[in-house]
Order: C-alpha cells, then sequence, then structure tokens
C-alpha cells in the first residue's frame, strides 16, 4: 500500500468528484450497474433496508456525496435537540477542574484540565460545573491510593490546608484510604481502593442521596437526605494531601462504568456519535464486500484478509468515506467510543496478533486518505485511550482485558510509519509508555480472582522467637505437605498467565527497538534511544521532586522487560556475527564514559565532577585513548563554573519551555499519575540544559574529531559509527582488546538499563519485601495463638473465645496475605526476575573491571556502576530469598569471588574521591565478611590483593572514616578474642532483635588467613605498626572520653526531680560512643594476641612507648566501669531505651582479653615487662581485677548485703561465653598481679617531687632534651614527639633525647 507522498498521492480535495462529463470515465472501471449495485451495499440506510432496485436513485461517483450527506442527516434533527443544556446543571458544557478559583493549596493541574496532583499538604479543587436536579454521576481514575476525599461540595464550601471535601456542613466525600465516609463526622464506609481502581461519584438530587461505586460495583448509599433547595448546587470536588494523584472523568470520554438512569456531567457528543457510527459502518461495508469483475457481481470477503489491492473503485469509495470520517477521529470520545471498539473487536478472534493484518491496511489507509494533522491526532487519542483502558482495567484471574489492550497497541505499533510517529511524539513526549510495561498488584485479592486460582493458602511458619526461620526443619506434616504443593500449583498457574502478559511487553520493546525499519527516515531504535535518555535524565536530574519522576514500581517492570529484549537482539547480533560477544558476556566498554558520545547529565563520577576530570586527565586521554581535550571547551566550562546567567540566545531558545497552570504555580508534571497522561511539562536543570546543549562548539582536535552532540542531535552513523567512525566507542583504550562486543546502540540501551536500576529499581525491591515480613509476623502470632488455646483452661469460655477470634483474623489475614504474596512472587521475585538482577550484577563486574585497567580513565565511570553492583548483590541476598536462593545461580561464587576483588581493591582506590561512593564500599566490604560465604569469597582472591586489602585497612585512622575499617578488622577477629563467640550479647537474648538479618547478628566467622596477613603486616613494617597502633589508642581515647561525658549528662538528667526526656539521638550517639570503645578495644586484643612483640619487643624504637599508653587506657577504662556504685553502674541499672547495648560484659571482656595476652600468654620476660608497666602507671588499681571475678571489697560488701537483689558482676556467671580454660587464665593473672603489686609496694622508695615528670607527675624524669636541657620521663617526651617536635617548655625545635640519671651527689 503506498503511502501519501509516494508514488501516486492524492489529497482530500482530489476525492471530491465534479459532475464534468469527462470525470465520469472513471466509473468506466466497472460498468455503472454493477458500481450502482456496490454503492447501494455500500451506504445502506439508518434502517438498513434497501428500497426495491426500481425505485433506488441511480448512484455514481458523481451523486454519491450527496447521497452520503443525506444519509448521515437522518435522524440528526431528534439529536441535535438531546445536545440542548440539560436542566438540572449549571455551568459549561465541557466539564473541567477550574483551576482559577474554588481551590485550596498548591496543586499540579493536567493540561487538559482533568487530571491533578496535590503539591501542598491537603489541597482542594473543585469542577466548573454544579447540579441541582435530577440524577448525575461522574468517574474519578486512582492513580495513588494515599489519602483522598472525593465527592461533592456546594460553592459556600470553605475548605484549608487541615479541612477539605467532607469536612464542612454541605460536603460529602468517600475516602477509600482510611475507608470512611465523611460529612463533617466520619464512619466506616466502602472498601479500600488502590492505584488503577475507578471510582464512580453519583447524586440524586430527586431523592437527596449520594453514592459511590469502585470499580462498577455500588458501596451502597453513603449518604441520605442531603441539603437541597433553593441556593443548594453541588460540584464535584476533590481533596488530596501530597504527591496524590488522580484524574476525572465528567463525559469527555465513555464511562467506563456507566449506572443506569444517572448521566454525565457532560453530554456526549451524540451527534457526532451516530455519524461516527453509520461512517464505521459503511467502512466495515466496503471490507465485507468485494467486486467481481469478470463475472460483474457482488461477494461477500473474509474481512481478516481484507487488502485494498489497489482497486480504484475501493479507492474512491473510501476516499468519499474518509472525507467525513476523518475529522471526527480527532475527537477523545470518538476515538474511544468507536474506533479503538472496532479494533479490539478486530483482535477479538484471538490468534496471533500477525494474524490480522486489517489492522495494518486500515493503518495505511489513514495515513493515505487523512490529513497529517489528523492522522498524528487520531493515533494519540488512541493510544492514550489504549493506555488509560490498560492501566485502569480491573484485574481479573486470566488477565484478559490487559492482554486485550496490549495486543491492539502491538498491531498498532506494527505498523512502521505509525510507530515512527509516535515514538516520535507520544510514547515518551504526550504520555508515559512505561505504563504497558506494568503489571499491578492487586490490593483486593478476592476480586482479582485469586482466590479461584489460589484456592489453597500456605505459609511458611518454621520461626524461631526472632523471627528467623528456624535452622532445625522440623518434619512437614502430611496435610502441610498437600497445602504446600497445591500453593505451588496455584502460584504456577498464576505465573504462566502473568509471562503471558509479560511476553506481550517485551514484543513492543522489540518492535520499539528494531534497527531494520529505515524507510521513511530514521530506523525506531535510534529514535527511541534518543528518547529513552531523556527519559532518564528526568528521572536523574528530578530526584528532589518527586512528582516528576516515573515510579519505581513501574521502574522494576520497565527494567526487566527491557533486559529481555535487550538480549533477545543481543543474542541475535552474535548469532549473524560469531566474533562478537554473546549478551552472558556483555559489559559497557570504559570508553563511552570519556568520550561525550553519550550524555551523563551531571552524574557523579568517581573521580569528581566531568569538567574537573577534563581538566586534570586531558594529557592522560590524549595518551591512552588518542583524544584531545580542545583548550577552547576546557575555558568554556571554567567560564560557565563562574557565570550560570551568561547563556547564548541558541541555548536559551533550545530550552525546553514550562507551561503554568493555576495562575502561575508549578507546572502539572502530568507524570506519576496522569491518567489522562496529558503532556506532561518538566522541568530541566540549568546544569542539566547545559550539558544537553553546549554553549560552545568543540575545536578541531589534532588526533580525533570528536563532536559532543545533544541527545536529540545525534544520527545512527553518530551511534552505531561507519566508514572508519567507530561511533560510540571512539577513543579505545590500549587495555582493551579490539573485539566488537555488539551493535554499539545495545550497549547505550545497557548503559541505560544500568542506571535505571540506581535510580528506584533497587528501592522497590526492597520495598516491596515488606509484605514477606507480614505474613511472616502474622504466622507468628497465629501460631502463638494456637499454643495459646491448646493451654487455655477448659473453664475460662470467655478467654477461649477471644482466642479463637484471634486465630480467625489471623487466618483470614493470612489467606488474604499468602495470595497477594504470590502475586508480588511471580511479578517481582521470581526466578526469572533474579536471574535478571543477577545478569545485572555480572555486566557491572564485567564493566568496572575493564574500566579499572585502564588506569587513571577509569576516574570518568560514572558512580552509579559502582553502586549498583554493591546494590543488585544486597537485593538478590536479601530480597529474592527464601523464595529463591542466589547459591543456585550459575557461575555464583566466582561472581562473589569478582565482587569481593572489586570491593576489596577500591574501598581505598585514590581514584574514587566521592565520599559517599567511599562509604558505600566500605560498608559493602564490612557487610561482606560478615557472612562465611562471601568472606571466603574474599579469602579467594589472589593473596596480592588481600595483602592490599590489609595494608589499606591498617592504615593510621586519622583524617579518614575509620569506624567502618575497625568494624571489619572486629569482624575477622569475632570468635577468636576472649569470651568473644557471642552473637548477641547476654543481657539482651530475651529481647527481640529489630532485623535479625542484619550483619552485626550473624554468628562469628572468623578468618585465619586475613588475620595471618594482619600479623605479617604489622611483624614486617616497622613504620606501619606505631603509626597504626597510636591511632587507634587515640580513638579509643577519644570515644571512650566522649562516652563518659555523655553518661554525666544522662545521669543528671536522669537524677532531676522534674519530668524530663533524654534526647533519642543522644543517647543514640552515647551507644555508638561505647560500642566504638569495644570495638577500638578488640582490634587492639586482636594486635596483641597475632603481634605481641609490637608491645612486648623493646628493641623496636616504639614497643615501651605503646605499651605504656596501652596500659594507662586499660586503667582508666577499668577503673571507670568497675568502681562500684558509679556512674556506669547507674546508667546501665536504668536500662533506658537505645542504651540497650551498654553493659560490663562486652567492655570488660575486651579488656579482660588484652590484659591475659600480656601478662599469661607470653613468655616470661614480656609478661615481666607487661607486669612493670602495669603497676608503674598511677592509675592502677588491683580492685578493678578483683572486680572481674567478682571479689568485692570489704565497703562493697556491706552495701550488697542491704541490697541482696542485685547480682555482683563476675566473669564466672558468664560460663555459656567463657570457657573454664579462660576463666583459669583470668585467675591465675589476678593472683600474679596481687603477688607482683606487693612486692612493688615493698621496694619502691619514696620520690621527692622535685624528681618526679614535671608533666605527667607519675614517672621520674629519665629523659633531657637537646639542646634545651629541660628534661622529662621518657613516656611524656616520646607521645609529644609523635605529633609536636617543640619543646614542652621553651618551644625551641627538639633535635634529640639522651637518658638522663640523677647525680649520686644530689
Amino acid at each position: 500500500m503506498t503511502s501519501r507522498g509516494a508514488g501516486t498521492a492524492f489529497s482530500r480535495k482530489n476525492y471530491r468528484l465534479s459532475t464534468e462529463p469527462e470525470k465520469s470515465k472513471v466509473t468506466g472501471i466497472v460498468n455503472s450497474r454493477l458500481l450502482n449495485d456496490y454503492l447501494h451495499r455500500v451506504f445502506t440506510s439508518a434502517d438498513g433496508n434497501q428500497p426495491a432496485a426500481a425505485y433506488r436513485k441511480h448512484l455514481t461517483f458523481q451523486n454519491l456525496q450527496e447521497h452520503l450527506d443525506r444519509l448521515l442527516a437522518e435522524e440528526n434533527g431528534s439529536e441535535d435537540g438531546r445536545d440542548q443544556v440539560a436542566e438540572g446543571r449549571l455551568g459549561p458544557s465541557t466539564v473541567v477542574l477550574d483551576h482559577t478559583s474554588g481551590f485550596e493549596g498548591l496543586l499540579l493541574v493536567d493540561d487538559d484540565l482533568l487530571g491533578v496532583i496535590g503539591h501542598s499538604n491537603f489541597g482542594s479543587i473543585r469542577a466548573t460545573t454544579c447540579v441541582y436536579k435530577g440524577k448525575w454521576i461522574y468517574e474519578v481514575l486512582i492513580s495513588s491510593q494515599g489519602l483522598m476525599q472525593i465527592g461533592w461540595c456546594t460553592l459556600n464550601c470553605r475548605f484549608n490546608q487541615e479541612e477539605g471535601v467532607g469536612d464542612t456542613p454541605d460536603s460529602y466525600a468517600y475516602d477509600g484510604n482510611r475507608v470512611r465516609k465523611w460529612n463533617v463526622t466520619t464512619t466506616n464506609y466502602g472498601k479500600s481502593w488502590a492505584a488503577g481502581d475507578i471510582v464512580s461519584c453519583l447524586i440524586d438530587l430527586d431523592e437527596g442521596t449520594i453514592a459511590f461505586c469502585l470499580n462498577g460495583i455500588s458501596l451502597g448509599t453513603a449518604f441520605d437526605n442531603i441539603t437541597r433547595g433553593a441556593g443548594m448546587a453541588y460540584f464535584p470536588a476533590i481533596s488530596l494531601s501530597f504527591k496524590e494523584s488522580v484524574a476525572f472523568n465528567f463525559g469527555s470520554r465513555p464511562l467506563r462504568y456507566p449506572v443506569e438512569g444517572y448521566r454525565p456531567l457532560q453530554d456526549p457528543p451524540l451527534a457526532d456519535l451516530v455519524k461516527a457510527r453509520k461512517l464505521l459502518g459503511y467502512l466495515k461495508n466496503v471490507i465485507h464486500i468485494g467486486i467481481d469483475v469478470t463475472e460483474g457481481k457482488l461477494v461477500e470477503k473474509e474481512t481478516s484478509m481484507w487488502q485494498l489491492q489497489g482497486e480504484p473503485t475501493v479507492l474512491i469509495t473510501l476516499a468519499h468515506i474518509f472525507n467525513y470520517f476523518s475529522p471526527l477521529m480527532c475527537k477523545v470520545y470518538l476515538v474511544e467510543d468507536v474506533l479503538m471498539t472496532f479494533l479490539l473487536s478486530i483482535l477479538e478472534r484471538g490468534g496471533a496478533v500477525e494474524a490480522h493484518p486489517l489492522i495494518q491496511q486500515l493503518l495505511d489507509l489513514m495515513w493515505l486518505l487523512m490529513e497529517e494533522y489528523e492522522v498524528h491526532e487520531c493515533l494519540k487519542q488512541l493510544l492514550m485511550s489504549l493506555l488509560r483502558a490498560y492501566r485502569f482495567s480491573p484485574i481479573i484471574p486470566d488477565l484478559g482485558l490487559q492482554i486485550h489492550y496490549l495486543r491492539l497497541t502491538i498491531a498498532v505499533l506494527k505498523h512502521e510509519k505509525s510507530r515512527k510517529y509516535l515514538l516520535s511524539n507520544v510514547l515518551f513526549d504526550v504520555l508515559r509508555s512505561v505504563v504497558f510495561f506494568y503489571i499491578k498488584s492487586p490490593l483486593r485479592v478476592e476480586e482479582a480472582g485469586l482466590q479461584e486460582l489460589i484456592p489453597t493458602t500456605w505459609w511458611p511458619n518454621r520461626f524461631t522467637k526472632e523471627g528467623k526461620e528456624s535452622k532445625e526443619v522440623k518434619e512437614e506434616s502430611a496435610e502441610e505437605r498437600l497445602r504446600r504443593r497445591a500453593y505451588e500449583r496455584g502460584c504456577q498457574r498464576l505465573k504462566k498467565r502473568i509471562e503471558v502478559v509479560e511476553g506481550l511487553q517485551v514484543q513492543i520493546l522489540k518492535l520499539l527497538l528494531n534497527n531494520k525499519d529505515r524507510g521513511g527516515g530514521e530506523a525506531s531504535r535510534y529514535i527511541f534511544l534518543n528518547k529513552f535518555r531523556k527519559f532518564l535524565q528526568e528521572n536523574a536530574s528530578n530526584r528532589g521532586n518527586l512528582t516528576v519522576l516515573c515510579p519505581p514500581e513501574y521502574m522494576v517492570c520497565f527494567l526487566h522487560r527491557l533486559i529481555a529484549a535487550l538480549r533477545f537482539f543481543w543474542d541475535g547480533h552474535k548469532a549473524k556475527t560469531p566474533a562478537t560477544v554473546s549478551s552472558e558476556e556483555a559489559y559497557v566498554p570504559p570508553q563511552l564514559f570519556y568520550n561525550g558520545k553519550v550524555d551523563y547529565f551531571d552524574l557523579q563520577r568517581l573521580g569528581g565532577l566531568l569538567s574537573h576530570l577534563k581538566k586534570t586527565l586531558k594529557d592522560d586521554l590524549a595518551a591512552k585513548a588518542n583524544v584531545l581535550i580542545d583548550p577552547a571547551e576546557l575555558q568554556a566550562v571554567t567560564m560557565d563554573d563562574l557565570d550560570e546567567d551568561e547563556e547564548s540566545a541558541t541555548s536559551a531558545a533550545q530550552r525546553p519551555s514550562a507551561a503554568l497552570a493555576i495562575g502561575g504555580a508549578l507546572a502539572r508534571p502530568g507524570w506519576l499519575s496522569s491518567p489522562t497522561l496529558g503532556r506532561a511539562n518538566r522541568f530541566l536543570s540549568t546544569a542539566a540544559v547545559s550539558l544537553m546543549n553546549p554553549r560552545r562548539p568543540l575545536g578541531s582536535l589534532e588526533k580525533i574529531k570528536v563532536r559532543t552532540l545533544s541527545v536529540e542531535q545525534r544520527t545512527e552513523e553518530d551511534i552505531e559509527g561507519s566508514h572508519g567512525n567507530e561511533g560510540l566507542l571512539l577513543g579505545r583504550p590500549p587495555e582493551e582488546p579490539d573485539q566488537p562486543i555488539t551493535e554499539n546502540s545495545l550497549l547505550e540501551v545497557l548503559d541505560g538499563i544500568v542506571m535505571m536500576y540506581n535510580l528506584s529499581v533497587h528501592q522497590q525491591l526492597g520495598k516491596m519485601v515488606g509484605v514477606s515480613d507480614d505474613v511472616n509476623e502474622y504466622a507468628m502470632a497465629l501460631k502463638d495463638t494456637e499454643e495459646k488455646i491448646s493451654r487455655c483452661p477448659k473453664r475460662r469460655r470467655d478467654i477461649h473465645e477471644e482466642l479463637l477470634k484471634s486465630q480467625k483474623v489471623f487466618s483470614e489475614k493470612l489467606n488474604h496475605l499468602s495470595r497477594r504474596l504470590a502475586w508480588i512472587n511471580v511479578t517481582i521475585y521470581s526466578k526469572e526476575k533474579m536471574q535478571d538482577i543477577y545478569w545485572l550484577l555480572r555486566v557491572c563486574i564485567r564493566t568496572i573491571e575493564h574500566g579499572d585497567r585502564t588506569g587513571s580513565l577509569f576516574a570518568f565511570m560514572p558512580e552509579f556502576y559502582l553502586s549498583v553492583a554493591m546494590n543488585s548483590y544486597s537485593a538478590l541476598k536479601n530480597y529474592f530469598s527464601p523464595v529463591n536462593s542466589m547459591e543456585e545461580l550459575p557461575g555464583y561464587e566466582e561472581t562473589l569471588m569478582r565482587l569481593a576483588a572489586i570491593l576489596a581493591k577500591h574501598f581505598a582506590d585514590s581514584r574514587i574521591v566521592g565520599t559517599d561512593i567511599r562509604d558505600s564500599l566500605m560498608q559493602a566490604l564490612a557487610s561482606y565478611v560478615c557472612y562465611p560465604h562471601s568472606l571466603r569469597a574474599v579469602e579467594r582472591i589472589p593473596e596480592e590483593q588481600r595483602i592490599s586489602m590489609m595494608k589499606n585497612l591498617l592504615a593510621p585512622y586519622e583524617q579518614r572514616p575509620w569506624a567502618q575499617t575497625n568494624w571489619i578488622l572486629v569482624r575477622l577477629w569475632r570468635g577468636c578474642g576472649f569470651g568473644y563467640r557471642y552473637t548477641r550479647l547476654p543481657h539482651l537474648l530475651k529481647t527481640k532483635p529489630e532485623d535479625a538479618s542484619l550483619p552485626s547478628l550473624q554468628k562469628p566467622c572468623p578468618s585465619t588467613l586475613l588475620q595471618q596477613h594482619m600479623a605479617d603486616l604489622l611483624r614486617s613494617d616497622r613504620d606501619l605498626a606505631p603509626s597504626f597502633l597510636n591511632s587507634v589508642l587515640n580513638q579509643l581515647n577519644w570515644a571512650f572520653s566522649e562516652f563518659i561525658g555523655m553518661i554525666q549528662e544522662i545521669q543528671q538528667a536522669a537524677e532531676r526531680l522534674e519530668r524530663n526526656f533524654v534526647d533519642s539521638r543522644q543517647l543514640k550517639v552515647c551507644a555508638t560512643c561505647f560500642d566504638l570503645s569495644v570495638s577500638l578495644l578488640r582490634v587492639l586484643e586482636m594486635t596483641v594476641t597475632l603481634a605481641p612483640e609490637i608491645f612486648l619487643d623493646w628493641s623496636r624504637p616504639s614497643s615501651e612507648l605503646l605499651l605504656r599508653r596501652l596500659a594507662q587506657l586499660l586503667n582508666q577504662v577499668l577503673n571507670r566501669v568497675t568502681a562500684e556504685r558509679n556512674l556506669f553502674d547507674r546508667v546501665v541499672n536504668l536500662r533506658l531505651p537505645g542504651l540497650e547495648s551498654v553493659d560490663h560484659y562486652p567492655i570488660l571482656v575486651a579488656v579482660t582479653g588484652i590484659l591475659v595476652r600480656l601478662l599469661v600468654d607470653t613468655d616470661v620476660q614480656g609478661a615481666e615487662r607487661a607486669t612493670a608497666v602495669l603497676l608503674a602507671d598511677p592509675c592502677f588499681q588491683l580492685r578493678s581485677i578483683q572486680y572481674l571475678l567478682g571479689h568485692a571489697e570489704p565497703s562493697a560488701l556491706a552495701a550488697a548485703a542491704l541490697t541482696a537483689d542485685k547480682r555482683h558482676f563476675s566473669l564466672h556467671t558468664y560460663t555459656e561465653y567463657i570457657s573454664a580454660e579462660e576463666l583459669a587464665k583470668v585467675e591465675k593473672m589476678l593472683s600474679h598481679l596481687s603477688e607482683e603489686s606487693k612486692q612493688a609496694a615493698a621496694t619502691t622508695l619514696p620520690t621527692s617531687e622535685e624528681d618526679l615528670c614535671p608533666i605527667c607527675y607519675a614517672h621520674p624524669i629519665s629523659a633531657i632534651f637537646r639542646p634545651c636541657s629541660h628534661k622529662s620521663c621518657k613516656a611524656c617526651i616520646n607521645q609529644h614527639l609523635m605529633n609536636n617536635k617543640d619543646c614542652f617548655f621553651c618551644k625551641a625545635t627538639i633535635t634529640g633525647v639522651d637518658d638522663f640519671t640523677k647525680p649520686a651527689n644530689s
């Protein structure tokens, strides 16, 4: 079929045949009798009866127009009367939302004034038309299921940010979020609504009642005896909270659920409707009736296989029909009621879409016989109607409605010219086609028919008290097994039905990604690429403005369908070109990140801002990638940074305009929920626009000429490349293999998929896990209730009845949730979806590995690649189980190891400058070492990388985020330390953790291999150990001092007589300081155990100093924590919420572990040195050591007798946590210190004050400084010289320190 503008061109005026005699030759193709019969058969009268041949007027093309005018005028006289203003209604005949008055709060109104989004606390708006008599109806399409009140109000109602529709005397509303009705007071009413539902609002002013329907099902009369009479007229109205959105249908489109006896507020265009239906009937007749020229008769034809085949008679007949039909097809009501219904009826016969070529023929006719602007408008309205119908169709068991609308969408998009027009101008611009790839989740499983599909429900009920699935799998009973299998069969039935819809959605994307349809301009794929990039830009640039973002639940579905379509084309290309890479090995090559061919907007790169990288790495770009940065561009970037206001006229002209709605308020973004899906008014930041439209073009480069193009300007050649031009792959670094990967356009789609996951998919995957958590909680509650019923005494029938009621409620809720969970598991957490996320993880890993090999150019990679690698692994581990296990995925162990290598290498990578991404890498590594399987993956990475990782972990803690580093070292040690084999602290065992899957609550899994690397590094590197340990000691001093200061404030607040509350944030910080102190002590214990010589081998320059500092801090901690009735004791006994982790046990066993290692588990010389240093510290108190074993002082024993109920702390009480061997070592340490302290007290000579160090007054003077000759003890000067070279007293620079001994004659 030739299109208009190609071959034989017709315009509508050519079809109006004149009566000139020579024009009659046109009818020579068929004889006049046959033509007359044909035209009479096609253009039948309204009653369908044809007059006898003798009385029929002879029809030719000359008088056909007159005949057609007469036919279309029949019955229109009576119809015209019905178009008059109906009694009982006041206002414009076209009903819209009143955006100029009668609203409260900030609202974003759609361009057609029918869609609205709340943009303030509780905004209200009403329609432009009111009713005072009769029965009326309008529909509201719910796009978000939040807080809204929908109904009717009078002109006198005054709303504000707190009171909306239903909160004033003459306003009435239904609220499906809280399932209530409102008229000043509120009562329960109706059902809960969900996004995708349609609410019908009915008012009967003859009877004085108001009612509501949900998806066509009546919710009953909500209000009766409403106020009527003079001056009382009711407007449709709504109040909605922030971000909530709906669209109204007052009658501008056919009502989805009309109610007999009720009229829409806006009358349908009845005259046009009758005319359109007649013309459609004539069109159907043309399709049904064929002309057999050889036999000279009319024949019935099979409609599905109809083709025009260039018959002039049929073509001219169709031209007459379309002369009248075309203008009507620009009206939304007629497109939806007439055209869409007709096209759907063609597909109702079943079979594949390809089996119905009639739709393609009709679209050919439209492009041939309609003016271009008419075809454009018609196609736009058709797609909008299809999208609306798809989105707001109720879920039925076989998903038949959704399948029906998707099949027609595919049929329309199969038409090349229509597809390209819709892709260029409609799919991403006027409406958000992403909705086509979404499968909504039913909130009310009964109406969705899930009870029939999954008649038997089941849920796992093997849970521990902590809410985790019990590892001890009890034998499943026969009844449980039958229920589980029946439930799984139901889930499989549901899965098969949903897969049909998903398959159709993938078909749509395959059409949009077609790159072979180059007839009449650019292939579809390249139009799609540019639109897709703009879509990503909107969602990336407006992360703060929630109303313009694509809802994350849509993004999840879009991501999976796009992956399926991408892999189809990728593997198809691989089949044709075997030298390319298969989709299993897909990755994004590093040159995309720096050659300027793909726009990353203002997204952060690993090395910082793009403008900064271009300046600092321009030499590396030239040397490695053969790309030169023009100095003029660098100058332009610098000037832009300084002055963003100076824009060229060109850039300003190219910037997308933003239309304003509601008298200068923000423009209606039209997307999040606009069911009308009107043209979105999008806002682009200045930075984004300047990136899209470069202010100055690049100068010519000496090596490679680079064109920086905005998304709209790119052509197929710019993307795919040709004749030596590499397109997107320009500037290949030497490290990158010279092997074709796939088509360049697919690489950009892949890059976009990774970005989509980062924008909102990951958050949504985490959010939907909540349903599974609810099932677990209700299952535990039901199990608990059943246990109580079995224990309930028979005489307590009242309790028994209450327990039975509870059991019934929990069972019903579980039945509902288990069916809903089945839906979510199929649509979001199925095995296939898991494999998609796993594939994406592997793509990111390969991309990072390739980028890493480029050296400094790695800095150009966008941060989101690392984020997606970490988040997708987290999702696979935490969100998809227990339905699917990550261990079953192919290549799981290798993938785990490669990700471990990335985390180990890049958490301290100097090429990565962003603090957020560095913190994320650190946290991911910290989480990685908490689980045995991922820790083993870290141990499997190459030895060189393991040692490098440990060296980075042992870097000094100053001037970097050290808490996570310390946590990683602690996790590597946990399970080896003194009394350090616990998962949860002893005093917290009876409480339920908030989340049992937290990394901190995992069982200990120490790594002896990494511990050995740490020991080797500390021993071999003489500078590393002192700097690392000094920083640990400094941080311990700070953390514990902060903790003590805070508990003093908490204690003072608690002792005040007036009622007061301690700030929860202060409690949290206090607990954090305590946890940090404990973890720092554990790292010191780890160091002392693995490499004791760092403290005890005094041939090392810093050993004695480190030992003295350690002893000093340990004594401080012991004294603060062990003193009887002290501050620490009192705060612990308060048991304040937020301070649950603060207790004697964790901190005292950590200190004990260090002391035992220094004093007992070492050689004689080491023990002597440690003992001497510990006893020499003026803060040492033997009673602190005695406290550990419950040996209290006499005064304390007397006090304990008064409070006999209070247990005294003793390590002996923790036999499950501390072994007998460990306790024996503590006893040995206590006896050793007792003996040594007695001897020390006996031999210590009194020292005069003049001989004591003037800095600490704890040790004798033992060092003299050069050149100033001032004196102090060695400990003070050595510690001082680590940070400062100036003398304590005279500030002279110290050049050396000598030993000082007091002369004998002094």
